[in-house]
């Protein structure tokens, strides 16, 4: 599983044209899935987004997180995250999770994000998306768990 989390003033996401989800300071989070990725790695992730502390206290060093700014978080699903481009022009997306899968753990993420008390905001799997990003600082985390998960979680 990836995230490439984002430190926002704000963020939104249009879907198809009309619908458009907004979330003021907090974090904007594009997620994809790979085939073997589980609910034990959205758990993981989803504990790690809330809880890393990537926002500024009163001495402007990065000392809180999402929770303790009571910040609010945009997910956006993004299969893209597991595009393979070593050979040719076109990428290949063979590596990302199929999408009737994902679109469920995408959804279990969500629920497991808003059981930690932030706010959720998100696009729509498989919709076409506009995501709008006014990055803070700018601040840009990739976090993906077959680096940074330890063995037997």
């Amino acid at each position: 599983m990836r995230i490439i989390l984002q430190r926002v003033n704000a963020a939104a996401v249009t879907i198809n044209g009309k619908d458009r989800h907004a979330v003021g300071a907090g974090l904007a989070a594009l997620v994809g899935f790979g085939h073997g990725d589980s609910e034990k790695q959205a758990d993981y992730l989803a504990a790690k987004m809330a809880e890393l502390r990537i926002f500024n206290d009163e001495n402007g060093q990065m000392n809180r997180s999402l929770l303790d700014i009571g910040g609010e978080c945009l997910i956006v699903p993004n299969f893209t995250l597991y595009a393979n481009a070593k050979k040719g022009r076109r990428p290949s997306f063979t590596d990302s999770m199929e999408p009737g899968k994902a679109s469920a753990l995408f959804d279990y993420f969500v629920d497991v994000v808003k059981t930690k008390g932030v706010g959720v905001k998100t696009g729509e799997f498989g919709a076409s998306m506009l995501v709008e990003i006014e990055n803070n600082g700018p601040v840009t985390i990739i976090l993906d768990t077959d680096e940074i998960m330890p063995a037997g979680k």
